[in-house]
């Protein structure tokens, strides 16, 4: 891994439940040396990508990553046209809807809407990061990602969220390649207990998988109806998403299944 990305990979660890991280914690997740650690978020403090809070050693997302997130909105803006389609997603199942993107090796959800018309929902929070093998959105963004980069991921040790979480690396391939075929993902407890979701992939312009589409409804209120409802209806709102932010899906994705 070249400085760049190590660099770049710090600020991975950065989320809602820790906007704030000390130089002994980085170094603890990223695995890197205590002197590496404190180099690079030097150089990136000093480029305003990350900044020390006042009053305390620790460090937050400085002022660049703000400048860049608003300039990949104005060119590909796929958040504020995200926003109309997880709330009719939503309205239209009852359930919690979500968006999720590739960022580099990681996925992570970038914004999700909620239905009013129940008091329980499964809770979402953005910019969390999601796992590829235990969940519906990963498992719709592998099926249409290059080869190596599933190999990659597959090769990497897969934790184990929950009893139900899938970690054979054939089990999951055989999964892949089911969503190849319908273009659907589904996973049940996998990455939280007791939640059901379904997943599509979106497509950018060049017609690579960029993230994924999902409606995430907790497993007692997946009914008969609840499943006949929710895949016709994410797949249209998957559609949809591509267009809006000028995307295609490639040839071989699966467009007329009805169900």
């Amino acid at each position: 891994m070249g400085t760049v990305s190590k660099a770049l990979t710090l600020l991975t660890y950065f989320n809602h439940g820790r906007l704030e991280i000390g130089l002994s914690d980085l170094t603890r997740l990223s695995g890197m040396n205590k002197a590496t650690v404190y180099r690079l978020m030097s150089e990136l403090q000093e480029a305003g990508f990350v900044e020390q809070v006042e009053g305390a050693r620790s460090y937050r997302l400085g002022p660049q990553v703000l400048r860049l997130a608003a300039l990949r909105e104005a060119s590909v803006p796929i958040l504020s046209a995200s926003r109309r389609v997880l709330r009719e997603l939503s309205e239209d199942t009852g359930e919690t809807t979500h968006l999720s993107l590739l960022q580099g090796e990681q996925l992570a959800s970038l914004s999700h809407a909620y239905s009013s018309r129940n008091a329980t929902k499964v809770m979402m929070e953005d910019a969390e990061v999601l796992t590829f093998h235990g969940t519906a959105s990963g498992l719709a963004v592998l099926a249409y990602s290059e080869p190596s980069f599933v190999d990659a991921v597959l090769a990497a040790p897969l934790t184990a969220r929950t009893p139900q979480t899938q970690t054979d690396p054939a089990a999951i391939r055989a999964e892949i390649a089911e969503v190849r075929r319908t273009g659907l993902a589904q996973s049940i407890g996998g990455f939280e207990a007791e939640v059901h979701s379904h997943a599509v992939p979106i497509f950018g312009p060049d017609r690579a998988v960029l993230g994924a589409l999902a409606v995430a409804a907790p497993t007692s209120r997946m009914t008969p109806d609840q499943k006949r409802t929710i895949p016709p209806a994410l797949r249209a709102a998957g559609l949809s998403l591509t267009e809006r932010i000028g995307g295609a899906c490639p040839p071989e994705f699966p467009t007329d299944i009805a169900a």
